[in-house]
């Protein structure tokens, strides 16, 4: 997704800005990605496709990451998952977005499980 598309900063001339202590994005940010990663990244989204008609029918909203930088779990619903991956696979990186709101945890499950549960069924190719 362009920058420009994305909603305008509430924060962009506040001197108390909370994302001032992250400093200014480096050229790094936007660094191409290699073919592997290109290959992974669309095999991802090509299993979150599978993942995504298998799950939701049964009430599942989408995947839960355990973040390392900072020990919390992360709910992506499948449409925000799918955006941040094709985000990344345009842009090199995935910008920020807001977590889920007060999400159930009992309606979201890991990338293990969802690969797992597709294998029970058959169903790698849907």
């Amino acid at each position: 997704m362009p920058h420009d598309a994305l909603p305008p900063d509430p924060f962009a001339s506040d001197p108390e800005d909370p994302a001032r202590v992250l400093g200014e994005p480096s050229d790094d940010d936007d660094r191409a990605l290699d073919d592997d990663e290109r290959t992974e990244l669309l095999a991802d989204l090509a299993d979150l496709a599978v993942y995504q008609a298998l799950l939701e029918q049964r009430g599942l909203r989408g995947i839960v990451v355990d973040c390392v930088d900072c020990a919390e779990p992360h709910y992506h619903d499948w449409e925000l998952l799918r955006s941040s991956l094709r985000q990344l696979l345009s842009d090199g990186h995935m910008r920020p977005h807001e977590p889920a709101y007060n999400p159930d945890p009992n309606h979201y499950v890991t990338w293990e499980y969802c690969r797992g549960y597709a294998d029970a069924t058959g169903a790698a190719e849907i």
